[in-house]
């Protein structure tokens, strides 16, 4: 009798092809991630980071192969599952809170409603705002605020409906060092505290490293999973671990093999390469 745990998340020989372009953004992609994991992905431009993480939410459907949330198969969207974009996508014409509380206004949430459950959301929205340090602008417009009080305001939405899954794409590329540091440390609060299992694509193998508890490395041409990386952190995570030996030499062995799987062995050959398919 098989004791193994059912996976939150299990990819099975997963297939995806773009017909009119004729490219295989996916192929036989398998992979297990449990519940309350923090998984982050890595890998060349072109790898299917994305389209992973699409197709697990629903807005990508995949060619071939299994794709399951707890056991049941993935058709579209759902409300267990909530994604964050680079691109924060805030609606400028409501307030901080309004846009937290969005969600709970959509029909699939609002279906068969009490007084009870309003109530509820109200004070599920007042306790994100605290949680994401927003409440000194709640009522305040998006466009009054920086970019990562935005994609402060963006999490705080997407946990707004408690899902079970987080899907992050890029949340912190637009974003300056500093605040990026910020942002780290805020998704493990809320990660530890939500207790929702995670699945955060990045181009940043750093940030990866210090989030996740395992990092996927993906190849391209086609996109598919190359290496699978524990990481050798404590689950509380502090800024100074960036510069402890395991975690430099993690980082080392992830970006040479990044350079391998994308044919490119140094910095040099990528810039001469672009310099040679730049425009005259």
């Amino acid at each position: 009798m098989d004791t193994t745990p059912q996976p939150k998340i299990e990819a099975r020989g997963l297939f995806k092809r773009y017909e009119r372009a004729r490219h295989d953004a996916l192929q036989d992609v398998s992979l297990r991630i449990e519940a309350n994991a923090f998984v982050t992905f890595v890998g060349a431009s072109g790898c299917g980071k994305s389209t992973l993480l699409r197709s697990i939410g629903g807005l990508e459907t995949p060619t071939g192969g299994t794709l399951q949330i707890d056991g049941r198969p993935v058709h579209g969207p759902g409300p267990e599952r909530a994604m964050v974009f680079q691109h924060y996508s805030l609606y400028p014409w409501m307030s901080v809170r309004e846009n937290i509380k969005f969600c709970r206004r959509l029909q699939v949430h609002t279906r068969d409603r009490s007084s009870a459950d309003v109530e509820a959301a109200a004070g599920r929205a007042d306790a994100l705002l605290r949680l994401m340090g927003l409440a000194h602008v709640a009522e305040a417009w998006p466009n009054q605020l920086s970019g990562g009080m935005q994609q402060r305001v963006a999490i705080a939405r997407a946990l707004m409906s408690r899902p079970d899954i987080l899907l992050m794409d890029e949340p912190f590329g637009a974003l300056d060092a500093q605040t990026r540091e910020v942002m780290h440390d805020l998704i493990l609060h809320v990660h530890r505290l939500e207790q929702a299992t995670i699945a955060f694509v990045t181009h940043d193998v750093e940030e990866a490293i210090y989030l996740g508890q395992r990092v996927v490395l993906m190849a391209p041409r086609p996109g598919r999973i190359d290496t699978v990386y524990e990481v050798p952190l404590p689950a509380r995570r502090e800024q100074s671990m960036k510069h402890a030996p395991e975690f430099l030499a993690l980082k080392r062995r992830i970006l040479d093999r990044i350079r391998e799987t994308s044919g490119m062995q140094t910095d040099l050959e990528l810039l001469e390469q672009l310099s040679r398919t730049a425009p005259a």
